[in-house]
């Protein structure tokens, strides 16, 4: 089964993990979040991610439940959610089920405490060591979150 796992957002990330019976899953790739303009006219390309999710064909999605983070100004909630609803629309177009997986689910199944960007990259790194280089970087984090969220379909964290 193939899961897409989604760190939703303008930064964040795109993974579709291969879950088998009996076998390790293993990463099938995973791309941040294709976007188009600059600045305040950044916004996610919608094609860019349905044309990716039509090469992957993923049977099920899973992305993180958005939600207002504390400190966030009204601009930068506004692009985030805009972002967060152009990523559900282009799952919804593909015909892919959606499960929305709560940001606190997916963490405890990995044993990660808030907002520990390097330790959920560093977890993606022993669960999918032949991924490293989908994951060196530590700007990766959004692609390692990702691959995280899908494993959580699955019942939780191997």
């Amino acid at each position: 089964m193939r899961i897409l796992g989604i760190d939703p957002g303008i930064h964040g990330g795109l993974a579709v993990v291969e879950i088998n019976n009996g076998a390790a899953p293993q990463i099938v790739d995973t791309i941040d979040i294709p976007t188009v303009g600059v600045k305040a006219k950044e916004r996610v390309d919608v094609l860019a991610v349905c044309k990716w999710i039509e090469t992957h064909r993923p049977d099920h999605a899973a992305i993180e439940r958005a939600q207002a983070m504390p400190k966030q100004g009204a601009s930068s909630g506004f692009k985030y959610g805009r972002a967060v609803g152009a990523i559900e629309a282009a799952i919804a177009c593909s015909g892919i089920p959606m499960t929305i997986v709560e940001p606190s689910r997916w963490k405890k199944a990995h044993h990660l405490r808030g907002g520990d960007k390097e330790g959920a990259r560093q977890r993606a790194l022993q669960l999918f060591p032949t991924a490293h280089a989908l994951l060196a970087r530590k700007m990766d984090h959004g692609r390692a979150e990702a691959a995280l969220i899908a494993l959580t379909i699955n019942g939780g964290a191997t």
